[in-house]
């Protein structure tokens, strides 16, 4: 096993104001981070997911992934700012410290959360659903080679819902927005609470219940 690191999320989170569902992994894989962009380990197959969601071809590359998620709703980011971590190995993660999801969730209208893997879902419940109770949350699977009981068509149909999710959204009126360029970053804000909602991968997405007015987006 490798030795245990303290680790610092390096990575930029990926949304702009069109951004419609939040996808969160735990942290940068070794691999990821070596490439400097989400789920880069060459047998992790998140990107063959969601080329087959859309039967789009794989994206290939960092610039090529951003572009392909955003045009499509998808924001990317971590649960985790920081952690102690035994290479790749969620299960050994200690010491965790989130990341400040406001950053997105108060510069996009997010309608839903979906995290990819037990522990990311684990780590969203305990440190940021309270934040949020009336956000749904969708817990996936882990798209990570090690994850060898599912295969490529077992993964495709456990991320439906994020897909449904996202046709949903596309049904619903375009909200006001307060700038129309894409961001990298944003400003915080104050989020109203509202009823509490969760579910699994299996379950049927209902679309966006979040009831806020869409925050002003600054450069």
């Amino acid at each position: 096993m490798a030795a245990i690191e303290h680790i610092e999320h390096p990575l930029e989170p990926v949304f702009d104001g069109r951004s419609r569902v939040l996808v969160l992994g735990t942290m940068p894989s070794p691999a990821s981070r070596r490439v400097g962009f989400y789920y880069g380990h060459p047998q992790n197959r998140f990107w063959r997911v969601l080329a087959a969601l859309w039967d789009a071809p794989v994206p290939q590359g960092s610039a090529e992934r951003a572009a392909f998620c955003l045009e499509r709703g998808i924001a990317l980011w971590d649960v985790l700012a920081a952690c102690d971590i035994a290479g790749a190995s969620d299960a050994s993660i200690r010491n965790a410290r989130p990341n400040d999801l406001a950053r997105i969730l108060d510069a996009a209208p997010v309608g839903a959360v979906f995290t990819t893997g037990a522990k990311a879902a684990a780590l969203y419940r305990r440190h940021d659903a309270p934040r949020w109770p009336g956000l749904p949350h969708v817990a996936l699977p882990s798209t990570s080679g090690a994850n060898a009981r599912m295969g490529l068509a077992d993964l495709v149909a456990a991320y439906a819902p994020l897909r449904a999710a996202l046709g949903a959204a596309l049904e619903e009126p375009e909200r006001p927005r307060g700038a129309s360029e894409p961001i990298q970053r944003a400003g915080t804000g104050t989020m109203a609470p509202r009823a509490a909602a969760t579910s699994s991968a299996g379950a049927a997405f209902t679309g966006n219940t979040r009831n806020s007015s869409s925050a002003v987006i600054t450069g």
